[in-house]
């Protein structure tokens, strides 16, 4: 995969949020919370993903933000903390990397809300569907914020489910990908 290829899939904000997140997931986490806020009054967007992964050290955590770094064997450059970063601060916002070893990592970035270069939210239904298929014994919750707030959380959904790998069904994926959609613009509403 080239450098034009991964900067296509990370084209809006809930694909960042994947990528993160999946990057938790390889570091063994088995708890992630992430969430999106849509701040119209204050002109801002903000992402985070916080996991209980292995974590990093903070000599790796600086050079995580590097795109010639990468712990990865698949390819030579890690793009998606960079572009992350690049993004944020090229459209008026910040972005924050933490990490502790043993303890896990929270990644945060900012957006002027009305920046012209500001990457779309994306298919925040369609992010969650993937993850939880993907990882069905990995906890997700995700929280969208804006006039209302949704949460979604895969623990609420296994209680009346009982079997993690009905997150991987047609049926279940859809329900995901809808409730999640759903909730979305609920929040935006107010509701």
């Amino acid at each position: 995969m080239d450098k034009l290829e991964v900067i296509s899939l990370l084209e809006d904000l809930s694909h960042h949020l994947l990528d993160i997140a999946e990057n938790g997931v390889n570091a063994g986490a088995d708890f992630v919370d992430m969430g999106l806020e849509e701040d119209f009054e204050g002109d801002l967007v903000r992402m985070w993903v916080r996991d209980n992964g292995r974590g990093m050290s903070k000599e790796v955590a600086e050079m995580a933000v590097d795109p010639f770094y990468t712990s990865r064997s698949t390819r030579k450059v890690g793009l998606g903390l960079p572009f992350l970063k690049q993004a944020a601060e090229a459209c008026g916002g910040t972005f924050r990397l933490e990490s502790k070893l043993g303890e896990g990592t929270l990644t945060e970035a900012s957006f002027r809300l009305s920046h012209i270069d500001r990457p779309p939210v994306g298919d925040l239904g369609s992010t969650m569907m993937a993850l939880l298929s993907g990882h069905p014994n990995v906890r997700w919750r995700f929280t969208f914020r804006c006039r209302g707030q949704y949460v979604f959380d895969s623990a609420e959904a296994l209680e009346i489910l009982e079997d993690p790998e009905l997150f991987k069904t047609p049926d279940v994926c859809l329900w995901v990908r809808d409730s999640v959609r759903e909730g979305v613009e609920e929040a935006r509403r107010g509701g």
